[in-house]
């Protein structure tokens, strides 16, 4: 006989808006949510900004935003696992499980987190400008659930997965540490000098069209699968960034960092013609050392601070010239570089188990309510 049971989910949650008013919560407390389903630092500038009107997120609570439009094809959704309080934006919607008997509130996100839901999300928003999925789309949700024991099941087996896989993460920042404390020691014990000298700006153009492993560049100091739409019949114009060149977004007013990778594969790429391309001097500088110094916090810090423009502020090429960095023996570079290249090699695995902790929300719901109609 079958245990599942129907429900609207606007039966089983209840809006939360509980604000900051006595101004209990601070800056420290503020949190954005990424479409990755997490709460993050904010972006926002909260120069001047008033903390009276945000929402308080209470352990184990959800907060979303309800635009979609433009977001990825994605809702930003989270759930509160910690056993602090956030303050969000008052824009967004916080909601809690109020039938705890019938509903897991790690169960539910289980549910959130899987693409189905971003799909439907995305399908039932409405609006001209902006496209919302509002309270109401999020009540008239139909879910199927399965006893809560069953349920449990389940989320224990998901909760396993994320302990796993935080673990593998903390062991990541103890590497990054671990580079940061030996470059640090480096700045004090060796006179910094402009890369100038050693890097030489490229303008090579895909002009046979030859090359149509067009990239873009994220803000993880990466290439990455363009997002725009490219006409890959239309490259001869795109810049080429040979194996072992550097490659940045000049802009930097848009995402607060500056946007670079260098070329660690075996094949050339192509990248638009407004990204800034430039090769190295090997024999005096790793590529390897030269893209941990540039991906550390204090330099995105001082790439914004030395940006400049009316509408557009940008970091040219010039600037980039007259960064200066300590600069040991090739020796020494290659030692600190491999470590580097063990803590990305390692990120890479850790992004990979998430990304299969994500996939796997699916089959466990599904797991759930085959059990339940045994």
């Amino acid at each position: 006989m079958a245990l599942i049971k129907k429900y609207k989910l606007g039966e089983l949650i209840d809006q939360c808006d509980e604000r900051n008013s006595d101004l209990t919560y601070t800056l420290d407390d503020v949190k954005g949510i990424s479409i990755q389903k997490k709460f993050i630092e904010t972006k926002a500038d909260m120069d001047g900004v008033s903390l009276k009107p945000y929402k308080l997120v209470k352990p184990d609570e959800f907060a979303y935003v309800t635009v979609t439009s433009r977001n990825g094809e994605k809702i930003t959704l989270a759930h509160n696992d910690t056993q602090s309080t956030y303050i969000v934006s008052s824009s967004y919607i916080v909601f809690k499980i109020k039938d705890t008997d019938s509903l897991l509130s790690e169960y539910l996100f289980m549910y959130f987190n899987r693409a189905e839901f971003d799909r439907y999300s995305r399908f039932n928003s409405w609006g001209s400008a902006r496209e919302t999925f509002d309270w109401s789309e999020m009540c008239d949700i139909e879910i199927e659930l399965p006893p809560i024991d069953i349920q449990k099941k389940y989320v224990d087996t998901y909760l396993a997965m994320l302990a796993n896989q935080q673990s593998y993460e903390r062991g990541l920042d103890d590497l990054k540490l671990v580079c940061d404390a030996y470059i640090e020691n480096l700045r004090r014990e060796i006179p910094c000098e402009a890369i100038g000298p050693y890097i030489e700006q490229k303008n090579e153009r895909n002009t046979d069209k030859s090359l149509d492993s067009v990239v873009g560049l994220s803000t993880k100091k990466e290439f990455r699968i363009a997002q725009s739409r490219v006409n890959r019949n239309e490259l001869g114009n795109y810049k080429i960034v040979h194996k072992g060149d550097f490659a940045f977004v000049p802009t930097t007013d848009t995402w607060k960092v500056l946007a670079f990778s260098f070329n660690s594969g075996e094949e050339d790429l192509v990248v638009s013609p407004i990204y800034e391309v430039f090769s190295l001097n090997k024999e005096k500088i790793c590529p390897e050392y030269l893209a941990m110094w540039l991906s550390r916090s204090e330099f995105d810090r001082y790439a914004r601070f030395n940006s400049w423009g009316s509408a557009r502020e940008n970091f040219s090429f010039s600037d980039m010239s007259n960064v200066s960095i300590p600069i040991p023996t090739i020796e020494i570079q290659k030692f600190i570089s491999n470590i580097y290249k063990v803590y990305k090699e390692r990120q890479a695995i850790n992004e990979k188990l998430k990304s299969q902790i994500k996939d796997i929300c699916p089959i466990l719901i599904r797991g759930s309510i085959a059990e339940a109609c045994v």
